[in-house]
């Protein structure tokens, strides 16, 4: 009898339902007008909108290097005159006051040069010669002389995770920049523990463990404690994570590299011991954050503490989805590693970053963030929307119908959040952009929120399974990724860590530095990103037409090159962000020797914090 009804359900599933059951009822898109796709138009257009802001900030740059130029030559060209006067007698002064006139009156005629004349500037035209100008190629800009009283231990762990996370990020994108060559010249070396299969793995997991993840927590510790008005938790429980999670990135990438993985998924390519060392370091860390504002000294809990606490709780529970051994048998496995690769990137990446930006961004222009109830409707939509968007890597595969519609729709969702955090944020610059032309951090904030929009938006189109049927599985996928995790999440790590490490440490870096790492950072993703767009858009082109897949390796060949020389100089800039690192931290007063365990932290404290609401703000 069971059986019988069974039966019978099913058969109504079939008759009622068949998109239930069937996972693509519909035959392919037709790509002959590929270019006159949404989805494309609207992929050109953020790519142009990425473009005019490095007009922009390059613009304002430019003016504010001449303004400062032509204002420095004006004054000594004054100094010069008044030494000259000193030494003159009352003869002399006449004379050149009488020429001095004669000259501002004076209008050239057009036959004054080339001639075999001896040099007589008599008419004061030339304002000034030098055979060693005293100008640089580019000037120093206006240094913060604010700083902020930090309790030493918390300095000094705040120091390690950042010192840390920077060696992640360059041994990271040293593996990466290896790689990327190999395209190029892949005779490199027949050396099975530099294979490509081994290193892609350490590449990836490096920079987003032992990189964004290390650098995201130190910076959340000292929001965490400023903006609840109290001392940290446990100085002991940051200290064990410290270490916890350095030794998973650390034994992860050796066995990766011998050839010992998970082989489950992308991004989680750790077996399951070693990112079990990871999961307890931030059950540890969550705790530490949660107890730190629970016990809070004030009523609010600012908006930035809701982003934070939300990406360490959704992590620790994606981590634990992502390696059960019940989900990891056929398309069950398939349906987990969407949503691992998503979440991972979204809820834990994204959700966290956010939540340093409602801090640093304002404190930085030393102003409140522009509305607390946007912040707010961002928080959870994201938490609404970005659960459910993994499966939309997968459209066009054996999984329902219904579920790649769903993640497809949730996708275009997201724009809810990315436009009501993408205003929070260009609201509370509105008024400052003359802050570009005095520091650098605002051009890293500018660009990490820009690429918030552009790369997420672009996502959302990238979605549909138009685009989606062109773009998957070529190399578009690997400039979309780098448009978001380094455009935006690291750009924003960036830019945070030069807003705070001078603060508490009081030694600001060389702005000639932080430039070329801002540009070299910049031009070089843009170039990355940019090639394997139209490279990877090419190579699905050529798929669709049934081509030989040898023939889309041949004509991939210029944009890989480009990509090798977008990613150079990408590596080059984080050489120079550690150059930068420990020009800030490496002279003070034994400030870190040993990240040992420490006691609690009897230091005075600030008593200032950005309330939510406050318009009279101090940071």
């Amino acid at each position: 009898m069971y059986i019988r009804k069974f039966y019978i359900s099913l058969l109504a599933i079939f008759v009622l339902f068949p998109k239930v059951v069937f996972a693509q009822p519909t035959p392919n898109p037709d790509t002959s007008n590929w270019l006159s796709s949404p989805g494309i138009i609207g992929t050109i257009l953020l790519v142009v909108i990425v473009l005019v802001i490095a007009i922009f900030i390059l613009t304002l740059k430019a003016s504010a290097y001449f303004t400062q130029l032509q204002t420095r030559t004006e004054r000594n060209k004054k100094i010069e005159f008044g030494e000259r006067l000193l030494e003159m007698d009352e003869t002399e002064i006449d004379s050149v006051l009488e020429k001095r006139k004669k000259a501002v009156s004076y209008r050239l005629s057009g036959d004054e040069l080339g001639s075999n004349l001896e040099v007589d500037d008599s008419r004061g035209i030339i304002a000034a010669i030098t055979h060693e100008p005293g100008n640089p190629l580019v000037d120093e800009k206006k240094k913060s002389p604010i700083t902020i009283d930090t309790p030493f231990h918390l300095k000094k762990m705040i120091t390690w995770y950042i010192g840390a996370a920077v060696f992640w990020l360059v041994f990271g994108t040293l593996i990466g920049q290896y790689l990327g060559l190999k395209f190029i010249w892949p005779e490199m070396d027949a050396i099975s523990w530099l294979s490509f299969g081994r290193l892609r793995p350490v590449h990836t997991n490096a920079v987003f463990w032992g990189w964004a993840s290390l650098a995201m927590i130190g910076l959340g510790y000292f929001v965490i404690t400023r903006t609840s008005n109290n001392k940290l938790y446990s100085y002991k429980l940051a200290w064990y994570a410290w270490w916890l999670m350095n030794s998973s990135v650390a034994i992860g990438s050796l066995l990766l590299m011998s050839g010992v993985n998970n082989g489950g998924g992308e991004y989680r390519e750790y077996i399951w011991p070693v990112a079990l060392l990871f999961a307890i370091g931030m059950v540890l860390t969550f705790y530490n954050f949660y107890q730190t504002v629970a016990h809070r000294k004030i009523d609010e809990i600012y908006v930035s503490n809701w982003y934070l606490l939300g990406g360490l709780g959704w992590t620790i529970i994606l981590v634990i989805i992502g390696y059960l051994p019940m989900y990891q048998d056929g398309l069950g496995e398939t349906v987990i590693q969407g949503y691992y690769m998503h979440q991972g990137v979204g809820m834990w990446f994204m959700t966290f970053t956010l939540g340093l930006i409602y801090y640093y961004l304002p404190s930085s222009l030393n102003k409140p963030i522009y509305s607390y109830s946007l912040g707010v409707l961002a928080f959870w939509t994201q938490m609404l929307f970005y659960t459910l968007i993994g499966t939309h890597h997968f459209v066009f595969s054996p999984l329902p119908w219904w579920l790649q519609t769903v993640a497809i729709v949730f996708s275009a969702g997201m724009l809810i959040p990315v436009v009501a955090g993408t205003t929070n944020f260009l609201m509370t610059m509105r008024g400052s952009w003359n802050e570009i032309t005095k520091s650098y951090v605002l051009p890293f904030f500018l660009v990490g929120v820009v690429f918030y929009f552009v790369g997420s938006a672009q996502g959302s189109l990238q979605a549909f399974r138009f685009t989606n049927f062109i773009w998957h599985f070529t190399d578009f996928n690997v400039a979309h990724s780098h448009m978001t995790m380094y455009g935006i999440i690291t750009f924003i790590l960036w830019a945070c860590v030069y807003a705070i490490l001078p603060k508490i440490t009081g030694r600001e870096p060389k702005q000639i530095m932080v430039g070329m790492h801002f540009w070299m950072a910049f031009i070089g993703l843009f170039a990355y990103m940019v090639s394997l767009m139209v490279g990877g858009t090419m190579k699905g082109l050529s798929w669709i037409e049934g081509k030989p897949f040898i023939e889309s390796v041949i004509l991939m060949q210029p944009f890989w090159l480009w990509r090798a020389i977008g990613g150079t100089l990408m590596f080059i800039s984080h050489l120079l962000f550690a150059y930068n690192f420990f020009y800030i931290t490496g002279n003070q007063r034994n400030p870190m020797l040993h990240p040992k365990i420490n006691g609690p932290d009897t230091e005075n404290r600030e008593t200032i914090y950005p309330g939510p609401k406050n318009k009279t703000v101090t940071f």
